[in-house]
């Protein structure tokens, strides 16, 4: 049985509405999901920056466990299980990228974009000032939900331009998603935290901080890989209230 269901459908009404935003507004969104012409400094860049987030991310989860084995260790337990999950699912993206020509040296040596940094650095504020994984538990909603949603149809587009094998590292990683029903998983985490109507709204303030913050990422990735404007300053998305 779902937990606290009515902010879950508020939630989920509102991440359907960034994600048909998303594919309307931000430039080459829907790319990776129907281009049989595959930009591929795009789809590699954007691979690396999928490896940087996670591993920056470890760092966050384990000041969220942390932070639950203080208050709550049943929490703290089942986000260790999810992390011990998710933890190397880095080597799985950087498997794709070897088979197209990008190598662990490339990937560890990148500079993450600014938008990278904005995203896991907002995370990790949460956990150092707020003193809160609501920020974090969030964010992983949002990827999980987001994920399952958009994914498959990616990779089932990527698997026909470059060959399923060499996606082979993505899909196990949605897989991984899909088969565990993690975003039921992740909600269960998140409604703990929400024991107020004060709460209910902080977590749609970080979704909405969250989505801006996604959007900017995929801004700067156009603008780098396709646009040829490394440096450039980043234009600022349209509002995320949708």
């Amino acid at each position: 049985m779902t937990v606290n269901p009515e902010l879950r459908k508020q939630v989920d009404t509102i991440l359907d509405g960034f994600i048909a935003d998303f594919y309307e507004t931000v430039p080459f969104a829907q790319h990776q999901k129907s281009a049989a012409d595959l930009n591929l400094d795009y789809y590699k860049r954007h691979n690396i920056e999928t490896i940087l987030r996670l591993r920056r991310k470890r760092t966050v989860d384990a000041l969220a466990i942390k932070y639950f084995t203080k208050v709550d260790p049943v929490q703290a337990k089942a986000w260790a299980h999810y992390t011990d999950d998710e933890m190397l699912h880095d080597r799985l993206f950087a498997a794709d990228l070897a088979k197209v020509g990008v190598g662990k040296d490339e990937i560890y040596s990148t500079e993450p974009l600014l938008s990278t940094k904005l995203l896991t650095g907002y995370l990790q504020y949460g956990m150092e000032f707020e003193d809160s994984p609501l920020a974090l538990i969030t964010s992983v909603y949002f990827v999980e939900y987001v994920t399952t949603r958009t994914q498959p149809d990616w990779l089932d587009n990527l698997g026909n331009v470059l060959g399923e094998e060499n996606v082979k590292g993505a899909r196990a990683h949605v897989n991984t998603d899909l088969d565990d029903d993690h975003d039921d998983f992740v909600w269960r985490v998140l409604s703990s935290l929400v024991t107020t109507e004060a709460d209910e709204k902080k977590v749609i303030e970080h979704l909405r901080h969250v989505y801006w913050l996604w959007k900017l990422y995929f801004v700067e990735l156009h603008q780098i890989t396709v646009l040829g404007k490394a440096g450039a300053q980043i234009p600022l998305p349209t509002s995320a209230d949708v």
